[in-house]
Order: structure tokens, then sequence, then C-alpha cells
């Protein structure tokens, strides 16, 4: 599998953002990355299942809809979810996902679990057979433009090895917050195949899509 573009809606000026969908898609960006934030489990709001509806009207690219919700199962009953669709939910809620994981597989889709920065690895234990990706905040969540926490980036070697420890080798590695071309490179060395570009990797200000969608892209093609 190839490694994967997957552009932050909410960085994106929402007031032009279907033009900006029509760009995205004729540069050749994979997925399309919605966060749902319900401003408890981060101090933010942002989308919700509606906004999710009206994206699939939109676009036929797969969105990649990250759950940061107190109850995230509540989330994603609304969704609509559209086969070829990933929906990751917080391993920091406590919550065993099985539920959810079988969920998202009956609609054709990935089920993914995310590590906060302060989260260790083995967190992931109780997910290992019921999950498809990992995500790797690289930055506290809940508002775009954050800054990367340093030293962050080599826990995606450490994700790697980990997964790949426990059998399970198919399993993706996103990373999402600050994510930069030059970070990306580095990245996918280390074995992230996704990579959620927003304003420092996507929407960088001064340039256009045009610019930045394909440096983007060679950076993460290895």
């Amino acid at each position: 599998m190839k490694n994967l573009i997957s552009v932050s809606v909410m960085c994106s000026d929402l007031m032009a953002l279907g033009q900006d969908i029509k760009e995205l898609e004729r540069l050749g960006v994979d997925w399309l990355h919605v966060d749902i934030m319900d401003g408890h489990f981060v101090p933010n709001l942002t989308f919700g299942p509606d906004f999710v509806k009206a994206m699939h009207r939109t676009t036929d690219l797969p969105l990649d809809i990250h759950l940061m919700v107190e109850d995230p199962g509540f989330f994603m009953g609304l969704c609509d979810l559209r086969e070829g669709d990933t929906v990751t939910a917080h391993v920091e809620l406590g919550q065993h996902f099985e539920k959810l994981s079988a969920g998202a597989h009956a609609a054709g889709c990935r089920f993914g679990v995310a590590l906060n920065p302060e989260t260790p690895v083995d967190a992931l234990e109780p997910h290992i057979h019921i999950m498809d990706a990992v995500t790797v905040m690289l930055v506290r969540p809940g508002h775009a433009g954050s800054k990367m926490v340093e030293g962050i980036m080599d826990k995606v070697g450490e994700v790697r090895s980990w997964l790949d420890a426990h059998g399970r080798k198919d399993v993706l590695i996103s990373v999402d917050g600050s994510v930069s071309a030059e970070r990306a490179h580095y990245m996918a060395g280390l074995g992230a195949s996704i990579f959620v570009g927003g304003t420092a990797g996507i929407y960088r200000k001064g340039m256009s899509l045009e610019d930045t969608v394909p440096a983007f892209r060679e950076a993460i093609t290895l």
C-alpha cells in the first residue's frame, strides 16, 4: 500500500471548502480528515455527523473520521459511514472498542485507535486484534496549528516495532499534528504510512495547494 495523504479539512477556509475539495481531488490526495470534537474530551468544538453526511454528498474521497469525543459510539452511530472510510477513537477513554470495530467493519470501514502524546504504546494492548490503524498524535489535540511535542516523532518507530512484535505488521500508522513535508519524510522512514496534512504541510501560509500537495506527496514517497 502506498503512503497516503489525509488532508485535515478543519484547516481549510470553511467558506471555500467545496472549492478546496475539488482542488484536492484534482491534485490526487487520498483521504479527507474530519475532526469531530465535543468540547469535553478536547477543549474545542468542530464538526458533527451532519457534516460527515454533507462531505459524503460532496466527494467520493474516503473520509478519515477522527472522533475526539467522550462517547465515540454515539457519534459513530450518527455518522452514516461509507465503505472505504476510516473511523478512529482514542485509547485514553479506557473503553473496549469491540462494538465500534465491528460496526466499522460491517460498514466496510477501517477502525483505528489514537494515542495522545503522553500515552504509552502498550496502552494499545487491549485493542491489538480489532484495530486496522493507529494514530500517533504529535500534538496535544484540540486546535489546529498546535506546536509539536518535542521528541514525539520517534514514538512512530516505537509503535511500529511494538505492532510488528505483536504480529500486527498489517496495522497502518497515521501521524497527526504539525506534520510538515520534512517531518513527514522522516516519519515515513520510521514506518508511518498515513500523513494528516494541515497548516504545517498542506495549508501553508502564502502557498497554494498547487504547490504544497505535490511537495507533500514527494516527501512521503520513499
